[in-house]
């Protein structure tokens, strides 16, 4: 699974994305983020707040109740806001 991050996510991990093979039992984006913040200090340091973090699945924003099995990217970022 491509992961896709931007931001501040991005900064804090020092990754622009990657491939991921989340064990089984991550079943939604709120388990993934629950277990990339257990894969190093980057990553903790970017997932310690959920509630300031968005996402969308295969490029249609998505709520991190989302489930994310058949999905082939990830992106995850904080709120956005335009004009």
């Amino acid at each position: 699974m491509r992961l896709v991050y931007f931001a501040w996510v991005r900064e804090r991990i020092g990754l622009a994305e990657e491939e991921v093979s989340p064990p089984a039992e991550v079943a939604t984006i709120a388990d993934l983020i629950d277990w990339l913040a257990s894969q190093g200090a980057g990553h903790a340091a970017a997932f310690a707040d959920t509630t300031r973090l968005r996402a969308a699945r295969d490029q249609s924003f998505v709520p991190l109740e989302t489930p994310i099995a058949g999905a082939s990217e990830i992106a995850i970022f904080p709120p956005v806001t335009g004009g």
